[in-house]
């Protein structure tokens, strides 16, 4: 079985996509116990992991708002 791959130099969508695939697993009930204890707690790291880079996201939007005057302005991002 080979290394699972190191989160934080994932990107955002890679690190999704790995968690779809363990929820898919999970919700499986087909993984013996261990195996699913692991794959929960690498779930929770890539969930940390996901979050961690929709901040960073919403930071970059939050500076590169336009103002009023057409002048670029910084003002919070509105999601969700």
């Amino acid at each position: 079985m080979s290394e699972p791959a190191d989160i934080s130099a994932m990107t955002f969508e890679t690190a999704l996509a790995e968690l779809e695939q363990i929820v898919a697993r999970l919700e499986s009930g087909q993984a013996p116990l261990e195996d699913s204890i692991r794959m929960y707690e690498r779930g929770a790291a890539l969930k940390a992991h996901c979050e961690t880079r929709l901040e960073a996201a919403r930071l970059r939007v939050e500076k590169i708002v336009m103002g009023a005057g057409g002048a670029p302005a910084t003002e919070p991002a509105e999601f969700g």
